[in-house]
């Protein structure tokens, strides 16, 4: 397995590992699958704010998981936060990926100048916790009862780590 900058021909699957999520997870509060055309345009926003997305791949180049940096707000005073995002495939969760895909985010951020990386989790969802946490992720926020998926309400927990 290994990570490498996403590209168009990815996208098929990492929409498809998204809206997984979606469907049977709290790692995204969407509750219908985004369309294809969505995934292109976030593609290419990403092209021209020139910010990240990774895949990480097994040996026959099957697509496993992917991160990305995504900016935070839209405002100019957060131009040097992003906030990060990474989904592995049902099949592959547990095995690595999300620890071999937050590196080159983290280093991209350095390289890029920038200064914070915010994660925005499901409280509930340990697993992506830990993750953060071990790549240095601090817990700064507890938000409580702010979603509403699968018939319950969700807290929410924000993790920054300044680059």
């Amino acid at each position: 397995m290994h990570v490498r900058p996403a590209t168009r021909a990815d996208l098929p699957a990492i929409h498809e590992i998204y809206n997984d999520a979606v469907l049977t997870t709290t790692a995204s509060y969407d509750y219908e699958p985004r369309p294809f055309e969505y995934r292109v345009s976030w593609f290419e926003v990403h092209e021209q704010q020139r910010l990240p997305i990774f895949v990480a791949v097994d040996d026959a180049e099957q697509i496993l998981g992917w991160s990305s940096l995504s900016r935070f707000h839209d405002r100019k005073g957060y131009q040097f936060t992003v906030e990060n995002s990474v989904y592995v495939a049902a099949a592959h969760r547990g095995r690595g990926a999300g620890k071999l895909l937050m590196p080159p985010l983290i280093d991209s951020a350095h390289r890029l100048r920038l200064h914070a990386i915010i994660a925005v989790i499901d409280a509930e969802n340990s697993v992506s916790v830990r993750l953060h946490e071990r790549f240095g992720f601090v817990q700064v926020g507890h938000f409580k009862q702010v979603g509403f998926k699968f018939g319950r309400w969700l807290d929410v927990v924000y993790l920054e780590r300044i680059v």
